[in-house]
């Protein structure tokens, strides 16, 4: 009996999408789902006549492996995971290869490596990003573990990842879970960029008075631009012309204003704060998507609070341009933010992340994929330990060019009431990164006053204390 190559549990669109690349891309596929439904209905669909055999049992799926086995698990992160694990460990040897190609938290991916390695066997977290389209066509692929796993699996990433003109989107992230956390924190930028192009749409519908033709106009010009060239800004631009067959109406508007998420951008945020590295962009969105799940509750405030009474008379064309810029400026916040918390990641947890290699990677298939971050790829291989993103030339001086309309464009959305808290929190992480001094010596004071914390000075060294009730005169 021929032993495929590869294996693949979990046959969601997800799986079924990569097991078809995998094929593809000249590996024969061995595939198994718990349902068994489902394996038929994709074997007799869109695997016929492919080289991928369908198998109904664990056992059977193992046994149909070629050595060492490479399996990839497509399930539903958590406990599927650990669950698939246990049942296949039993049956396989050491050298065999186990790749989780889910959402997994990352510490999950540390104790699976951990428990699995001292075994023999070997496992990889794989981060894998794309969508339905990218993992049939080639994702951004993001593996950690330990480097020896990823040589075997190698020659089959390179192939089936997204090909840019640099090489393939995929490479060694780092050791443990680092490929689960890479693939976090870009989910966490993912939330960020998708806000602040909502927040964008918004004010050019609802200040701006643009409908969704000239929408779809203006953001179709956008991704023609080297700043803004992305694939959210692509799809954004295509949604807008969309118009339901039904009503005749553009369906954007048809669509409920309630966000839903899946766990990554909720510990990203964590992370951060664990971390102690500011990422108020990519928490303003995880917020505004939280807010958004309160329809109810908004719909009874709408009609007891009122906002300002204020109205645009401003030009729209010149409107439109510093939305652009805005939103540039606080898109290179949201990925400084990233960058900056995987960079005390990787010291922190020994993941010893290549920054530069991740942009790269990132370039193509994944759901951030953008034309600027060839920027973000020169500006860390230039200076590997560069602090923060807004220090690099080109950014630093995109954002000094183009500030006075980010400030205008929030300044315009708090006199109509237009919220914007991902444009708003990008412009404070820039004023803030930007100041030499910051009001936290009064918090160091209070904190002093009440709790006896102590504080430091900046006129002489030392650790001190003061008994602040007895009130001094203070000497002008």
């Amino acid at each position: 009996m021929a032993l495929q190559d590869f294996g693949l549990i979990g046959l969601a669109v997800m799986g079924e999408n990569l097991a078809l690349n995998i094929e593809r891309n000249g590996f024969s596929v061995a595939v198994y789902n718990r349902t068994a439904s489902r394996t038929d209905e994709f074997m007799t669909e869109r695997a016929q006549n492919r080289q991928i055999k369908a198998t109904y049992t664990p056992e059977e799926f193992v046994a149909s492996l070629s050595r060492p086995r490479r399996i990839l698990i497509m399930v539903k992160a958590g406990a599927p995971v650990d669950a698939v694990i246990q049942q296949l460990q039993p049956m396989l040897d050491p050298g065999d290869i186990l790749i989780d190609g889910g959402n997994s938290l990352y510490e999950d991916t540390v104790r699976r490596t951990t428990a699995l390695e001292s075994t023999g066997l070997r496992f990889i977290g794989m981060g894998v990003s794309g969508g339905e389209e990218g993992a049939l066509n080639g994702p951004s692929l993001m593996p950690g573990g330990t480097a020896e796993a990823y040589t075997a699996l190698e020659p089959i990433l390179v192939k089936i990842a997204a090909q840019v003109d640099d090489g393939p989107c995929v490479t060694y992230i780092g050791p443990g879970g680092a490929g689960h956390y890479v693939k976090m924190v870009h989910n966490g930028i993912e939330y960020g960029d998708m806000q602040l192009i909502a927040e964008a749409y918004d004010l050019l519908k609802s200040v701006a008075g643009l409908d969704h033709l000239q929408l779809h106009e203006v953001f179709t010009k956008w991704n023609e631009t080297d700043e803004l060239n992305s694939f959210l800004i692509e799809i954004t631009a295509q949604i807008f012309s969309y118009v339901d067959p039904d009503t005749h109406q553009a369906l954007v508007e048809l669509v409920l204003d309630e966000a839903g998420q899946k766990g990554t951008g909720r510990w990203t945020v964590m992370s951060a704060l664990e971390l102690g590295i500011p990422i108020p962009t990519i928490i303003a969105a995880v917020n505004a998507r939280i807010a958004s799940s309160h329809r109810a509750e908004r719909l009874r405030a709408s009609k007891q609070l009122q906002g300002p009474a204020a109205s645009f008379n401003g030009d729209v064309a010149t409107f439109t341009a510093m939305v652009r810029d805005a939103l540039y400026c606080s898109k290179i916040c949201s990925y400084a933010q990233g960058m900056a918390l995987l960079s005390a990641a990787s010291k922190e947890l020994a993941f010893d992340l290549n920054l530069s290699e991740i942009s790269r990677i990132w370039k193509g298939g994944c759901i951030i994929r953008a034309r600027f971050l060839d920027k973000i790829k020169k500006a860390f291989a230039d200076e590997p330990d560069l602090s923060n993103l807004l220090l690099a030339p080109e950014f630093k001086q995109s954002i000094l060019d183009r500030q006075t309309a980010w400030r205008e464009v929030i300044a315009t959305a708090a006199k109509m009431g237009i919220p914007v808290p991902a444009f708003s929190a990008s412009l404070d992480y820039f004023d803030t990164f930007r100041r030499d001094r910051l009001p936290q010596n009064l918090t160091q004071a209070q904190r002093d006053l009440f709790g006896s914390h102590t504080y430091q000075r900046i006129d002489r060294e030392g650790i001190f204390h003061t008994e602040w009730q007895e009130v001094k005169e203070a000497k002008v």
